[in-house]
C-alpha cells in the first residue's frame, strides 16, 4: 500500500543493529518507493539521536512479566505464540477466530519508523514492520455504525508471572475511536527491523498508534471487538483520574506529572530533555480532534 506521508525521520535516525545491515523493504510492487516509512512531519530528524537495538528489545513495559523494565526481556521467553488465533468479533460481517497465518496471507506489510513515546516520559525511534489495522478491519467487514474497536491481551497466568500482581486488572484491555482505529498512521505491528517481533515486546501481533502513550499499543492481541460504544481500558479503569481514554501525546496535560518534555533513550545521562510535541509530533491526526477540548478528552 503507497506511503501516504511524508517521512521526514532518515535512516540514519533509527536505533542501529549490528546485524541489520541491509534494510528489507517488504511492501510489495509498485508502493515500494514508499516503504520507508509513514512518519508525521512534525517529527524532527535533527532533534533525534541513535538509539541502541537494546533499547528497544531490553527496556520494555509488559506488566504481564514484571514491572521492572528487564523482566519483560527476562520472563517473556515463556510466552507460548504458536499456534495463535486473534477473535474478532461484535458489529463485523465475518466475525470468526483469525490465525495469525490467516492474516497474515492477507495483509501487506510495510515497514514504518515511528518515534514512540511512553507516559514515563521516554521516546525512542522503532522501525516497525506491519499493515494498517484498516485492513484487518476491512477484512473482518466492520460494520458502519460500529464507532469503536476494543483489544485484548492474551492471559496465560502459567506463562506470566505479572498477571499474579494486582497492579491491573487483567487481562489488559485498550480501545480506539473508529476513525483512530481506520487512520493510516495505525498499524498492526508484526516485527522490528524486518525479524519477527520479540516476545517482549508484543509477539506476535501488537497495535502501534504512534500519537498516543506507549500504553495505548496493547501487545499480544487475541480478541478485537467492533463496537458501538467506547469500551474500557485497563489503565483508565485502574486511574481514570490520569488516564484517560484518549491518552494523546499532549505537552500542557499533566498524565499523572507533567508531560512538557521527554528524554530520548540513550541520548546519555546528562543529555538535555527535548520539547514533547503534541500528538507526539504526528500533526496529521490532529483534524481527528477538531473542537474537541483536549484537556477534558485526555
Amino acid at each position: 500500500m503507497a506511503n501516504r506521508w511524508k517521512n521526514t525521520l532518515k535512516e540514519r535516525d533509527v536505533t542501529p543493529e549490528s546485524a541489520y545491515l541491509n534494510r528489507r523493504q517488504l511492501i510489495a510492487g509498485a508502493a515500494a518507493a514508499g516503504a520507508f516509512g509513514s512518519i508525521a512531519q512534525g517529527a524532527k530528524a535533527e532533534e533525534l539521536k541513535p538509539n541502541k537495538w537494546d533499547d528497544i528489545t531490553g527496556y520494555c513495559n509488559y506488566y504481564e512479566f514484571g514491572t521492572q523494565k528487564t523482566d519483560p526481556a527476562k520472563y517473556a521467553h515463556a510466552l507460548t505464540i504458536k499456534p495463535w488465533t486473534v477473535k474478532i468479533d461484535g458489529m463485523v460481517d465475518k466475525p470468526g477466530d483469525y490465525t495469525f497465518e490467516d492474516i497474515m496471507a492477507k495483509m501487506t506489510v510495510e515497514e514504518r519508523i515511528y518515534r514512540f513515546r511512553c507516559v514515563e516520559k521516554w521516546a525512542m525511534v522503532v522501525p516497525w514492520n506491519g499493515f494498517e489495522l484498516a485492513d484487518l478491519l476491512q477484512l473482518a467487514g466492520v460494520q458502519s455504525n460500529a464507532k469503536y474497536v476494543a483489544f485484548e491481551t492474551v492471559l496465560r497466568p502459567e506463562e506470566m508471572p505479572g498477571v499474579h500482581t494486582n497492579v491491573l486488572d487483567w487481562p489488559y484491555v485498550e480501545g480506539l475511536r473508529m476513525d483512530e482505529a481506520m487512520h493510516p498512521l495505525t498499524i498492526m505491528a508484526t516485527g522490528i527491523y524486518g525479524k519477527d517481533i520479540p516476545k517482549q515486546n508484543g509477539a506476535p501481533l501488537r497495535l502501534v498508534v504512534p500519537w498516543k502513550f506507549g500504553f495505548k499499543s496493547i501487545k499480544s492481541i487475541v480478541r478485537i471487538t467492533a463496537t458501538e460504544h467506547e469500551p474500557p481500558t485497563s489503565w483508565s479503569k485502574a486511574y481514570g483520574r490520569a488516564y484517560g481514554f484518549y491518552s494523546n501525546v499532549n505537552p500542557e496535560r499533566n498524565f499523572p506529572w507533567s508531560q512538557e518534555s521527554e528524554k530520548l533513550l540513550g541520548s546519555g545521562l546528562f543529555a538535555r530533555p527535548q520539547p514533547t510535541r503534541l500528538f507526539n509530533g504526528y500533526d496529521e491526526v490532529a483534524s481527528l480532534y477538531a473542537g474537541m477540548d483536549l484537556q477534558k478528552y485526555y
